[in-house]
């Protein structure tokens, strides 16, 4: 197979978690009254598979370092197909819950399979390049799934959004159990996980500040994803498909520059390129602050110029770990996702507390802060 084939196949798995995350957004409230259920209950079927799929990030880390690549995916991508398929069937709230927990404990295997997949097959400048397609890839998932769903939904029923999933699921197992092959290091012994292991990546200085920089851009990103429409709700008016408009050069940027980071790590190097980006992208939320409340052209220009910046990093970031732990790949992967997703379910929860009395201010003045610090804190370890 192909090295471009062979990443887009290990990370179409990945996309899997955060399309699956999103695909049914746009039809919660039919979702919502087939099962007789309240709001909260509905929200909760997506705050648990978040939760789920950043904890499994640190069970599969280990697994993938001990058990093998393909073995481990496959068997996640089994568990999501059989979790999908129970969605499509689940009689209540309850059940839908217990298979949404099930499905993210499956899919949760792609994204760390596929990052350590690229770094074992890659090295330079074309690990750069692959992980680029994989962080576009990944970006795709939560602009592709609420399109999806969306359509599916209102042309079918929301039952068949599940059955799509499993069907999509069960092509992704398919392929890569006839194609993938097993990457791990030959003559590489593996020992017996131990919870000491994660202290152990969380020892290499420079491996955490990558971690605690993604944790904080995550935050940023979900701050703009849910409190984002209220502004366009206070201070311009638009309607639900003219809100859905704005989100789209965020994404695109997004996309743009996930495709184009993995690019730059041909020609540049990585510390410096992770620092400059990550600093533009403290600058694109100061300029977000400043320009929301009072142009809605400007908006659009500073959250763009947002999702282009944080697209730059995420290869960087990605290709650095690679480099940082040579011998625990998966593990340092698993520990890095897990940073990265409760970045996402933070976001929310703070953001709430921070913006219950409609303070633009204090909910981005702080993200800028904190994301600031990160960024200060990772130059210093990277000196």
């Amino acid at each position: 197979m192909s090295p471009r084939l062979l990443t887009f196949m290990v990370a179409f798995a990945a996309f899997l978690g955060p399309f699956t995350q999103t695909v049914y957004a746009p039809i919660l409230p039919e979702l919502g009254a087939a099962l007789a259920t309240t709001p909260l209950m509905i929200n909760l079927s997506i705050s648990i598979f978040t939760f789920v799929l950043a904890f499994m990030q640190i069970v599969y880390g280990p697994l993938v370092d001990r058990r093998g690549r393909k073995r481990t995916l496959l068997v996640g991508l089994a568990i999501y197909v059989g979790a999908s398929l129970g969605c499509f069937l689940a009689p209540n709230i309850e059940m839908l819950l217990v298979f949404r927990a099930l499905q993210a404990v499956g899919i949760a295997a792609g994204a760390v399979v596929a990052v350590t997949v690229i770094g074992d097959r890659f090295e330079g400048a074309e690990r750069g390049r692959a992980m680029g397609s994989f962080q576009m890839m990944v970006a795709l998932g939560p602009v592709v799934g609420p399109v999806v769903g969306g359509f599916v939904g209102e042309h079918l029923d929301f039952h068949f959004v599940f059955l799509l999933l499993a069907v999509v699921g069960a092509a992704a197992l398919l392929t890569n159990a006839i194609w993938l092959q097993e990457t791990r290091p030959v003559g590489a012994t593996p020992k017996a996980f131990h919870p000491a292991d994660y202290l152990d990546v969380l020892r290499n200085h420079q491996g955490l500040a990558i971690m605690l920089l993604s944790f904080v851009q995550y935050y940023a990103f979900y701050n703009y994803l849910v409190f984002m429409p209220r502004v366009l709700d206070t201070s311009y008016g638009l309607s639900a498909s003219e809100k859905g408009l704005v989100f789209l050069p965020l994404s695109i940027a997004v996309v743009i520059g996930s495709f184009a980071g993995g690019r730059l790590l041909g020609h540049w190097r990585a510390r410096p390129t992770l620092l400059v980006t990550a600093g533009l992208n403290v600058l694109s939320v100061l300029l977000f602050l400043a320009v929301a409340q009072w142009s809605l052209a400007a908006l659009v220009v500073a959250v763009s110029a947002f999702g282009l910046f944080l697209g730059l990093s995420l290869p960087v970031q990605t290709s650095l770990l690679m480099d940082l732990y040579p011998n625990n790949r998966a593990t340092a992967v698993g520990s890095y996702n897990f940073f990265r997703f409760m970045g996402m379910a933070t976001g929310p929860v703070l953001g709430s507390w921070l913006f219950q009395h409609g303070h633009l201010g204090l909910l981005y003045g702080f993200a800028a802060a904190v994301f600031l610090v990160a960024v200060l804190h990772a130059q210093r370890r990277f000196r």
